[in-house]
Protein backbone atom coordinates (compact mmCIF):
# COMPACT_ATOMS: atom_id res chain seq x y z
CA UNK A 1 0.00 0.00 0.00
CA UNK A 2 1.83 3.26 -0.98
CA UNK A 3 0.67 6.18 1.61
CA UNK A 4 2.13 8.47 3.90
CA UNK A 5 1.32 10.47 6.95
CA UNK A 6 0.21 13.10 4.99
CA UNK A 7 -2.00 11.20 3.32
CA UNK A 8 -3.38 10.29 6.37
CA UNK A 9 -3.53 13.82 8.28
CA UNK A 10 -5.06 15.05 4.96
CA UNK A 11 -7.89 12.19 5.26
CA UNK A 12 -8.69 13.01 9.00
CA UNK A 13 -8.60 16.74 8.04
CA UNK A 14 -11.53 16.10 5.23
CA UNK A 15 -13.71 13.81 7.51
CA UNK A 16 -13.69 16.32 10.59
CA UNK A 17 -14.42 19.28 7.76
CA UNK A 18 -16.53 16.96 5.86
CA UNK A 19 -15.33 18.97 3.09
CA UNK A 20 -12.32 18.49 1.15
CA UNK A 21 -11.31 22.55 0.53
CA UNK A 22 -11.45 22.74 3.82
CA UNK A 23 -10.17 19.76 5.08
CA UNK A 24 -7.37 20.74 2.27
CA UNK A 25 -6.71 24.27 4.20
CA UNK A 26 -6.19 22.35 7.31
CA UNK A 27 -2.73 21.09 6.37
CA UNK A 28 -1.80 23.52 4.03
CA UNK A 29 -2.34 21.85 0.73
CA UNK A 30 -4.02 23.16 -2.20
CA UNK A 31 -7.75 21.54 -3.28
CA UNK A 32 -6.44 19.81 -6.24
CA UNK A 33 -3.44 18.37 -5.07
CA UNK A 34 -5.67 17.21 -1.54
CA UNK A 35 -8.13 15.85 -4.22
CA UNK A 36 -5.54 13.76 -6.09
CA UNK A 37 -3.88 12.64 -2.77
CA UNK A 38 -7.37 11.41 -1.57
CA UNK A 39 -8.26 9.33 -4.90
CA UNK A 40 -4.60 7.81 -4.86
CA UNK A 41 -5.49 6.63 -1.10
CA UNK A 42 -8.37 5.06 -2.00
CA UNK A 43 -6.90 3.19 -4.82
CA UNK A 44 -3.59 2.32 -2.05
CA UNK A 45 -6.98 0.88 0.07
CA UNK A 46 -9.35 -0.46 -2.95
CA UNK A 47 -12.51 1.20 -1.28
CA UNK A 48 -14.08 4.56 -1.30
CA UNK A 49 -13.86 6.73 1.56
CA UNK A 50 -16.40 9.41 1.76
CA UNK A 51 -19.92 9.63 -0.24
CA UNK A 52 -20.92 13.24 -1.12
CA UNK A 53 -24.30 14.30 0.79
CA UNK A 54 -26.16 17.65 0.19
CA UNK A 55 -24.47 18.64 3.75
CA UNK A 56 -20.90 17.33 2.50
CA UNK A 57 -18.87 14.32 2.56
CA UNK A 58 -19.56 11.16 4.77
CA UNK A 59 -18.15 8.50 5.64
CA UNK A 60 -18.46 5.08 4.75
CA UNK A 61 -17.89 2.46 6.48
CA UNK A 62 -13.94 2.00 5.42
CA UNK A 63 -13.85 5.03 5.70
CA UNK A 64 -14.98 5.00 9.34
CA UNK A 65 -12.40 2.10 9.92
CA UNK A 66 -9.51 4.37 9.10
CA UNK A 67 -10.39 7.03 10.56
CA UNK A 68 -10.57 5.26 14.09
CA UNK A 69 -7.17 3.48 12.87
CA UNK A 70 -5.44 6.97 11.77
CA UNK A 71 -6.11 8.62 14.95
CA UNK A 72 -5.12 5.94 16.88
CA UNK A 73 -1.56 5.96 14.57
CA UNK A 74 -1.37 9.84 15.44
CA UNK A 75 -1.95 9.08 18.68
CA UNK A 76 1.02 6.09 19.62
CA UNK A 77 3.31 8.86 17.63
CA UNK A 78 2.90 11.59 19.95
CA UNK A 79 3.29 9.06 22.94
CA UNK A 80 6.51 8.17 21.00
CA UNK A 81 7.55 11.75 21.13
CA UNK A 82 6.69 12.67 24.17
CA UNK A 83 8.73 9.22 25.55
CA UNK A 84 12.02 10.51 23.19
CA UNK A 85 11.97 13.82 24.34
CA UNK A 86 13.80 13.38 27.48
CA UNK A 87 16.57 12.03 25.80
CA UNK A 88 16.44 15.09 23.49
CA UNK A 89 16.50 17.65 26.13
CA UNK A 90 19.57 16.29 27.57
CA UNK A 91 18.40 13.61 29.68
CA UNK A 92 20.87 10.23 29.70
CA UNK A 93 19.65 7.41 31.32
CA UNK A 94 15.89 6.37 32.51
CA UNK A 95 14.83 4.09 35.25
CA UNK A 96 11.64 2.03 35.38
CA UNK A 97 10.46 1.72 39.00
CA UNK A 98 7.57 -0.33 40.18
CA UNK A 99 6.37 -0.06 43.88
CA UNK A 100 3.23 -0.93 45.79
CA UNK A 101 0.57 1.48 46.63
CA UNK A 102 2.22 2.04 50.60
CA UNK A 103 5.40 2.96 48.96
CA UNK A 104 3.90 4.76 46.05
CA UNK A 105 1.99 6.93 48.69
CA UNK A 106 4.03 6.74 51.35
CA UNK A 107 7.82 7.32 51.01
CA UNK A 108 8.61 7.45 47.56
CA UNK A 109 7.32 10.66 46.59
CA UNK A 110 10.34 12.79 48.92
CA UNK A 111 13.10 9.85 48.11
CA UNK A 112 12.39 10.28 44.62
CA UNK A 113 12.73 13.68 44.30
CA UNK A 114 15.93 13.81 46.32
CA UNK A 115 17.22 11.15 44.17
CA UNK A 116 15.97 13.41 40.62
CA UNK A 117 17.68 15.97 42.44
CA UNK A 118 20.94 14.32 42.25
CA UNK A 119 20.71 13.26 39.19
CA UNK A 120 19.53 15.58 37.33
CA UNK A 121 20.46 13.58 33.81
CA UNK A 122 17.80 10.62 34.79
CA UNK A 123 14.25 10.00 34.29
CA UNK A 124 12.18 7.48 36.43
CA UNK A 125 8.89 6.04 35.67
CA UNK A 126 6.58 4.64 38.53
CA UNK A 127 4.16 2.73 38.32
CA UNK A 128 2.27 1.31 41.09
CA UNK A 129 1.32 -2.80 41.01
CA UNK A 130 0.62 -5.39 43.51
CA UNK A 131 3.52 -6.71 45.07
CA UNK A 132 3.46 -10.35 43.67
CA UNK A 133 3.11 -8.33 40.21
CA UNK A 134 6.29 -6.51 41.26
CA UNK A 135 8.64 -9.53 42.19
CA UNK A 136 7.35 -11.48 38.95
CA UNK A 137 8.09 -8.40 36.61
CA UNK A 138 11.60 -7.92 38.27
CA UNK A 139 12.48 -12.08 37.96
CA UNK A 140 11.40 -11.71 34.70
CA UNK A 141 13.76 -8.70 33.87
CA UNK A 142 10.18 -6.20 32.84
CA UNK A 143 11.82 -4.02 35.05
CA UNK A 144 15.08 -3.39 37.35
CA UNK A 145 13.77 -2.10 40.50
CA UNK A 146 10.54 -2.62 42.56
CA UNK A 147 9.08 -1.74 46.20
CA UNK A 148 7.34 -4.20 47.52
CA UNK A 149 5.48 -5.66 51.24
CA UNK A 150 6.54 -9.49 50.29
CA UNK A 151 7.92 -11.65 48.06
CA UNK A 152 5.51 -12.82 46.36
CA UNK A 153 7.10 -16.08 44.60
CA UNK A 154 10.30 -15.22 45.76
CA UNK A 155 11.95 -16.67 43.12
CA UNK A 156 14.86 -14.94 41.00
CA UNK A 157 14.58 -11.65 43.00
CA UNK A 158 16.70 -10.58 45.70
CA UNK A 159 15.77 -8.24 48.18
CA UNK A 160 16.99 -5.36 50.33
CA UNK A 161 15.36 -3.74 53.28
CA UNK A 162 13.79 0.11 52.67
CA UNK A 163 11.15 0.52 55.61
CA UNK A 164 9.37 -0.88 58.44
CA UNK A 165 5.79 0.22 58.75
CA UNK A 166 2.40 -1.68 60.06
CA UNK A 167 -0.89 -1.58 58.67
CA UNK A 168 -3.49 -0.35 61.23
CA UNK A 169 -7.30 0.02 61.70
CA UNK A 170 -8.23 3.48 61.78
CA UNK A 171 -11.94 4.58 62.69
CA UNK A 172 -13.60 7.77 63.93
CA UNK A 173 -13.63 8.99 67.61
CA UNK A 174 -16.55 7.70 69.46
CA UNK A 175 -16.97 4.78 67.40
CA UNK A 176 -18.05 1.45 68.70
CA UNK A 177 -14.30 -0.19 68.23
CA UNK A 178 -12.20 3.18 68.86
CA UNK A 179 -12.12 1.83 72.81
CA UNK A 180 -10.41 -1.70 71.34
CA UNK A 181 -6.74 -1.47 71.24
CA UNK A 182 -6.12 -4.47 69.17
CA UNK A 183 -8.61 -6.22 66.98
CA UNK A 184 -8.86 -8.86 64.08
CA UNK A 185 -9.93 -8.54 60.65
CA UNK A 186 -12.36 -10.21 60.70
CA UNK A 187 -14.05 -8.47 63.82
CA UNK A 188 -14.65 -5.44 61.82
CA UNK A 189 -15.73 -6.99 58.03
CA UNK A 190 -19.45 -5.82 59.31
CA UNK A 191 -18.69 -2.43 59.72
CA UNK A 192 -18.50 0.16 56.54
CA UNK A 193 -14.99 0.99 54.89
CA UNK A 194 -13.28 3.91 53.42
CA UNK A 195 -10.91 2.33 50.82
CA UNK A 196 -8.55 3.54 48.32
CA UNK A 197 -9.37 3.32 44.57
CA UNK A 198 -10.42 -0.13 43.04
CA UNK A 199 -7.11 -0.73 41.31
CA UNK A 200 -4.55 0.10 43.92
CA UNK A 201 -2.68 -2.38 45.08
CA UNK A 202 -4.03 -1.90 48.82
CA UNK A 203 -7.43 -2.44 47.69
CA UNK A 204 -6.62 -5.56 45.85
CA UNK A 205 -4.73 -7.22 49.23
CA UNK A 206 -7.80 -5.82 50.93
CA UNK A 207 -10.59 -7.21 49.11
CA UNK A 208 -8.00 -10.55 48.90
CA UNK A 209 -7.85 -10.89 52.46
CA UNK A 210 -11.66 -10.29 53.18
CA UNK A 211 -12.28 -12.81 50.59
CA UNK A 212 -10.06 -15.54 52.50
CA UNK A 213 -12.35 -15.64 55.18
CA UNK A 214 -15.54 -15.98 52.75
CA UNK A 215 -16.23 -12.37 53.35
CA UNK A 216 -16.96 -9.37 51.40
CA UNK A 217 -15.83 -5.60 52.28
CA UNK A 218 -18.80 -3.06 52.45
CA UNK A 219 -17.20 -0.19 51.18
CA UNK A 220 -18.93 2.95 51.30
CA UNK A 221 -16.36 5.13 49.46
CA UNK A 222 -13.35 4.86 47.62
CA UNK A 223 -10.65 7.94 47.08
CA UNK A 224 -7.32 8.38 46.00
CA UNK A 225 -4.81 8.90 47.98
CA UNK A 226 -4.14 7.87 52.29
CA UNK A 227 -4.71 10.95 53.52
CA UNK A 228 -8.16 11.57 51.77
CA UNK A 229 -9.33 7.84 53.59
CA UNK A 230 -7.82 9.51 57.04
CA UNK A 231 -9.71 12.40 56.27
CA UNK A 232 -13.06 10.61 55.56
CA UNK A 233 -12.56 8.31 58.41
CA UNK A 234 -11.89 11.18 61.04
CA UNK A 235 -15.31 12.86 59.43
CA UNK A 236 -17.03 9.37 60.56
CA UNK A 237 -17.73 8.39 56.91
CA UNK A 238 -16.61 5.02 58.03
CA UNK A 239 -13.48 3.00 59.05
CA UNK A 240 -10.05 2.41 57.30
CA UNK A 241 -6.59 0.51 56.81
CA UNK A 242 -3.80 2.53 56.30
CA UNK A 243 -0.27 2.26 56.69
CA UNK A 244 1.16 3.68 60.31
CA UNK A 245 2.66 6.04 58.74
CA UNK A 246 0.33 7.57 56.28
CA UNK A 247 -1.84 8.59 59.86
CA UNK A 248 1.32 10.16 61.19
CA UNK A 249 1.67 12.17 58.55
CA UNK A 250 -1.47 13.47 57.65
CA UNK A 251 -1.87 16.20 59.84
CA UNK A 252 -5.83 16.30 60.44
CA UNK A 253 -7.55 18.30 62.39
CA UNK A 254 -9.78 15.73 63.00
CA UNK A 255 -7.38 12.56 63.37
CA UNK A 256 -9.10 9.43 63.28
CA UNK A 257 -8.39 6.60 66.50
CA UNK A 258 -5.78 3.97 65.48
CA UNK A 259 -6.39 0.27 66.58
CA UNK A 260 -4.02 -2.00 65.95
CA UNK A 261 -4.39 -5.39 64.12
CA UNK A 262 -3.88 -8.42 65.43
CA UNK A 263 -2.85 -10.49 62.17
CA UNK A 264 0.67 -11.13 60.82
CA UNK A 265 0.16 -9.54 57.46
CA UNK A 266 -0.16 -6.15 58.79
CA UNK A 267 3.10 -5.86 59.64
CA UNK A 268 4.41 -4.48 56.31
CA UNK A 269 8.18 -4.02 55.50
CA UNK A 270 8.99 -2.24 52.48
CA UNK A 271 11.89 -4.13 50.40
CA UNK A 272 13.90 -2.68 47.59
CA UNK A 273 13.34 -5.86 45.14
CA UNK A 274 15.74 -6.92 41.90
CA UNK A 275 16.40 -9.58 39.93
CA UNK A 276 18.58 -12.28 41.59
CA UNK A 277 22.29 -12.14 40.13
CA UNK A 278 21.63 -9.48 37.52
CA UNK A 279 23.76 -6.41 36.62
CA UNK A 280 22.01 -3.60 37.18
CA UNK A 281 22.41 -0.27 35.01
CA UNK A 282 24.64 2.31 36.79
CA UNK A 283 21.54 4.70 37.61
CA UNK A 284 19.22 1.99 38.86
CA UNK A 285 22.38 0.90 41.06
CA UNK A 286 22.33 4.59 42.15
CA UNK A 287 18.37 4.65 42.80
CA UNK A 288 18.91 0.93 45.02
CA UNK A 289 21.66 2.49 46.68
CA UNK A 290 19.51 5.89 47.51
CA UNK A 291 16.09 3.95 48.73
CA UNK A 292 18.39 1.70 51.21
CA UNK A 293 20.06 4.57 52.21
CA UNK A 294 16.77 6.41 53.38
CA UNK A 295 15.39 3.55 54.65
CA UNK A 296 18.59 3.42 57.31
CA UNK A 297 18.32 7.44 57.98
CA UNK A 298 14.52 6.97 58.95
CA UNK A 299 13.14 6.21 61.85
CA UNK A 300 12.05 2.70 61.82
CA UNK A 301 7.87 2.30 62.33
CA UNK A 302 7.12 -0.99 63.77
CA UNK A 303 4.90 -2.94 65.77
CA UNK A 304 5.40 -0.97 68.60
CA UNK A 305 6.02 2.15 67.38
Amino acid sequence: MSYDLIDLRLFIAIAEERNLTRGAARVHLAPSSASHRLRQLEGALSAALFERQARGLALTRAGEALLRNARQVFARIEQMHADLSPYAAGIRGHVSLWANTHATHSFLPDDLADFLKQHPQVSVSLEERTSTEIALAVASGEVEVGVLADAGSGAGIALTPYRRDRLVLIVPGGHALAARTRLSFAEVLDHAFVMLHAGSAIHTFTMNAAAALGRHLDVRIQVRSFEAVCRMVGAGVGIGLVPRSAVSGAGLSEPPVVVEMEEAWAQRDLQICVRKGAELSGFAAALVEKLRQSGLDAQPLGAGA
